[in-house]
């Protein structure tokens, strides 16, 4: 069977994903650990990877039942035809979020430049900058059709 991409509702991706479970549908919702800011402290909470997205591993001729759960909103579509995540990329991702967070050093980068990534989730993957801000370097990794959005400390 193969994996579908579900867009939610924002915010309600994990509860779209466990209740898409409880009705006997495999879905995943890739999670990772973040630090919130608030006013007066700081916090770890675990956030979907990809937001208002969950997969889905169903069954063509049962794709509708989705729909009966609050917080579905609709199919990604790709040419026309629903988009489908192959059992490898899913087993990356599952790969990619249990390595440890990458430290970014930078240097002289420039937009249109190539940086090989040496450690953390992406190792061994080139990508080309393709924007620079004061805190954000925007990276495409092409090998694998992902924009990498890095946080760094100036």
């Amino acid at each position: 069977m193969p994996w579908y991409v579900l867009y939610t509702n924002p915010k309600s991706e994990k509860k779209v994903a466990e209740q898409l479970t409880k009705i006997g549908i495999e879905a995943y919702c890739p999670l990772i650990i973040k630090i919130q800011q608030w006013s007066d402290r700081k916090k770890k909470v675990e956030v979907p990877l990809f937001s208002s997205y969950i997969f889905v591993n169903i069954e063509e001729h049962k794709r509708d039942t989705v729909f009966a759960i609050r917080g579905v909103v609709r199919y990604l579509f790709w040419l026309g035809k629903p988009g489908i995540v192959l059992d490898e990329e899913i087993l990356e991702i599952q790969k990619m979020l249990l390595q440890s967070p990458m430290d970014v050093e930078v240097s002289h980068l420039q937009p249109g430049s190539t940086l090989k990534i040496t450690e953390g989730p992406f190792k061994d993957h080139s990508g080309i900058v393709e924007e620079i801000s004061k805190n954000t370097i925007r990276l495409m990794l092409q090998s694998i059709g992902v924009v990498l959005t890095i946080k760094h400390s100036v």
